[in-house]
């Protein structure tokens, strides 16, 4: 499963404006355009098709804020602070 994950993530990872991070349980992707992260998300799936791979599973969880800017490092950050 690592080389697909390793196929989808570099598939994503030169898109202009949107951040990849890979964590041991799954890829975060972060744009401030949902076009992006859809279209990201459909480059991944080729990339492993194009592999000859015969079955994708990806399970896409979308937080998105209309009433504050914020990141992933930020919410991260939030946390870190309440831990001091």
């Amino acid at each position: 499963m690592s080389k697909e994950i390793a196929l989808a993530f570099d598939a994503i990872s030169g898109i202009k404006d949107l951040k990849a991070t890979l964590t041991p349980l799954g890829t975060q992707i972060q744009s401030n355009n949902m076009v992006e992260i859809l279209n990201a998300i459909s480059i991944a799936h080729e990339a492993v098709k194009s592999s000859g791979t015969q079955r994708i599973i990806s399970i896409v969880h979308i937080d998105e804020r209309l009433d504050k800017e914020q990141n992933l490092d930020q919410k991260v950050d939030s946390v870190m602070n309440k831990l001091k």
